[in-house]
């Protein structure tokens, strides 16, 4: 039996690059390599030309979050022959996608990839104000997922929150989003640190986005008396701030900017430690890329990360908020960095996202066997 044929609807997609928008592009390339069909719909961008089966609606720019865009609860005529259709956020896009899963009677699948409260940060500094954005839209939440056949949850962490905010009857899977373990493995670092002005000795770092909620400055500061390079790709908000603290703290810290996709492998083969202070990720998927190529991680001790890296075994954790501990397990990794770094590399074959589709594919059958 062929593949279902899905309509996925996405408010953040390409040419924003963060873990939701590469996630669905690789989701949609192995469910066409299997003979599906995987249509997006997205908030369209000048910037990004469409592939066959991408559909871009109307949209404008968000003004508090660079590069987010707000698009319109639009269906386009050629996703409507869908046989399941996938939300992988709740605002106006996945709006268009309720609409038509509802309007055809159609299973709902919803990705939980971040809870809608902590986009409150982005509208405002006031605290009253924030607390109520936060449970308004805690409330919406609550709304949209109860409307799904079926909830996505991307770790542990993540299912237990979208437990705590849906119907109690509504159905949660927890499902890693996964890495293209055959793009991500280890490789010849040497060229790339050569380009970028890398010093020799130990390098520890971090890649994506530079927002305060990312905890960031937690890292620069444990790394303060740790004799390593500090590298730090990819951009955003907090990232001038960033770069204050670094000078004074009389840190190392290269700040890279936005790295092309192309450059990850080698940026993460680099490192010697992968440091990971956010406390708010659902997943934290670069983690997993880097432990596919080989590098160990420093995490917090919070969110999904208590369960995305393993102490001794792809990594170690730190008490959030504490430098000192931090500061001790940048240490530990680098101390043993050779052994960690066989032990993430003997556990590439679990994060494959080949393994995920498996498991997506059969979600969908089961949604939509349910359904008729």
């Amino acid at each position: 039996m062929a593949p279902a044929t899905v309509a996925a609807f996405t408010d953040t997609y390409l040419p924003t690059v963060n873990g939701v928008s590469y996630t669905i592009q690789t989701w949609r390339d192995r469910w066409q390599e299997r003979g599906g069909t995987m249509r997006i719909v997205y908030p369209g961008s000048t910037d990004y030309d469409p592939d066959p089966e991408e559909y871009p609606v109307r949209s404008l720019p968000f003004p508090m979050y660079e590069g987010f865009r707000i698009g319109t609860p639009r269906v386009p005529e050629a996703v409507e022959d869908a046989d399941v259709v996938h939300a992988h956020t709740p605002f106006a896009v996945g709006i268009g996608g309720a609409r038509l899963a509802r309007r055809e009677d159609l299973p709902l699948v919803t990705s939980y990839h971040t809870p809608t409260a902590e986009y409150a940060d982005y509208l405002t500094s006031r605290p009253r104000v924030e607390h109520g954005i936060e449970r308004l839209a805690e409330r919406y939440e609550r709304w949209f997922l109860s409307r799904s056949d079926a909830i996505i949850c991307p770790s542990e962490d993540a299912r237990k929150r979208a437990r705590d905010t849906a119907a109690p009857d509504t159905r949660t899977v927890v499902l890693s989003n996964g890495v293209d373990v055959d793009f991500f493995a280890p490789t010849d670092a040497e060229e790339f640190r050569e380009r970028h002005g890398l010093p020799d000795g130990p390098l520890v770092g971090y890649t994506g986005r530079h927002g305060y909620e990312k905890n960031l400055s937690e890292f620069l500061r444990a790394a303060g008396s740790i004799d390593a390079t500090v590298v730090l790709g990819g951009d955003g908000p907090a990232r001038e701030d960033l770069e204050s603290l670094a000078a004074g703290l009389d840190v190392d810290a290269r700040f890279l900017g936005f790295l092309p996709r192309e450059e990850l492998p080698a940026f993460y083969s680099a490192l010697d430690a992968f440091v990971f202070p956010s406390p708010v990720e659902t997943q934290g998927l670069v983690a997993l890329e880097a432990n596919a190529c080989g590098t160990p991680v420093v995490a917090v001790d919070a969110g999904a990360l208590s369960n995305t890296v393993q102490d001794g075994v792809t990594g170690y954790h730190y008490e959030h908020g504490d430098i000192a501990d931090c500061r001790d397990a940048i240490g530990r990794v680098l101390d043993e960095r050779e052994s960690l770094s066989a032990s993430c590399l003997s556990r590439r074959e679990a994060l494959s996202v080949d393994r995920v589709v498996d498991q997506l594919a059969d979600l969908y059958e089961g949604v939509i066997e349910e359904n008729r």
